[in-house]
């Protein structure tokens, strides 16, 4: 089992910044990638970022390459969001979420590969 527990979500105004954080605990060992997600409502999940644990190779949804940074500190179990000049459209509920079952890259961006998930935290972005 993996444990995911998200926080720094928040309040912000549009073109400020948020750094959200995951820390993970349990068998982490066995991680192959860990990723972003966010849903707004009424909308479904979809991806935000991605990186592999070994490696730290990074995947990006196209909405927010070059503005929202993903990172990881594999010595602390920690991943991390730093997100920039967010837009009102960023408002969501942000799931860090973990997967074992080493998907390969094709299906980093695809909720239904991860098997573990955290509870969310909130980011809201004012106009």
């Amino acid at each position: 089992q993996v444990q995911l527990v998200e926080s720094g979500g928040g309040l912000v105004q549009a073109g400020g910044s948020l750094r959200l954080s995951c820390a993970a605990s349990g068998r982490t060992f066995s991680v192959d990638a860990m990723g972003w997600f966010r849903q707004a409502p009424g909308k479904e999940r979809e991806f935000v970022a991605a990186i592999t644990w070994s490696s730290g190779t990074t995947y990006y949804a196209g909405s927010v390459k070059g503005r929202f940074t993903i990172s990881r500190d594999n010595a602390k179990n920690t991943m991390s969001l730093q997100t920039n000049s967010l837009k009102p459209e960023d408002t969501a509920v942000y799931y860090c979420a973990a997967e074992t079952g080493y998907i390969g890259s094709n299906y980093y961006s695809r909720a239904r590969y991860y098997n573990y998930w955290g509870q969310g935290t909130q980011v809201t972005v004012s106009s």
